[in-house]
């Protein structure tokens, strides 16, 4: 059974959502257990972190980077990454902001490399762009055309009502992406044990 943790800080409510998304993502691949951590609960839940085949980080963009509180969680690792613990593990990511753009791809760039300096594989969204040619619409996938991870864009005066259902959709596909390569790269693994 692979097993995917889904690590993910939420100031507002709008990346626990996309953090939900990619987790029922995983979750609908036959054989996949789900672990749901906030970056609270991370150091408490560790084992499941480093039992887990693939890491899934979430982060919202503030001021063209992580969270604060998402890089309280990234310094933390560091004897982790001195014991190579998540190393060859899958790993991928997601954000969200109230901008278009918002520099989100900044902080996808900060978790692939935190994740690079692990020893983990990346593995990015795999969609092409949606809503840019004249017969696309907000509701594409990779609405956002990002191809690193999964975007999120939520207005600034909206609770969760405001995010886009295209960009759920979006991090579910990551998801499941992410557990069906894990639950591959698993069972190739117990082959060559």
């Amino acid at each position: 059974m692979a097993q995917v943790a889904v690590v993910f800080h939420s100031g507002y409510g709008h990346t626990k959502a996309q953090a939900e998304a990619v987790a029922r993502g995983a979750a609908s691949v036959k054989g996949t257990e789900v672990a749901l951590i906030p970056v609270g609960d991370a150091e408490a839940r560790a084992a499941e972190l480093d039992r887990a085949d693939a890491i899934v980080f979430g982060a919202p963009t503030y001021m063209g980077s992580v969270s604060a509180a998402f890089k309280g969680f990234m310094e933390a690792t560091s004897k982790g990454w001195m014991a190579r613990a998540w190393q060859d593990k899958l790993a991928a990511g997601f954000t969200n902001s109230a901008s278009q753009n918002g520099d989100k791809h900044n902080t996808l760039v900060e978790l692939a490399t935190f994740a690079l300096q692990h020893g983990m594989i990346w593995i990015g969204l795999g969609l092409l762009p949606g809503n840019n040619h004249s017969k696309g619409s907000v509701e594409d996938l990779n609405r956002l055309g990002g191809s690193i991870g999964a975007l999120a864009q939520s207005n600034a005066d909206q609770g969760l009502e405001g995010m886009k259902a295209s960009d759920l959709k979006t991090a579910e596909h990551l998801g499941a992406r992410v557990a069906t390569l894990a639950a591959t790269l698993r069972a190739t693994r117990q082959l060559a044990a």
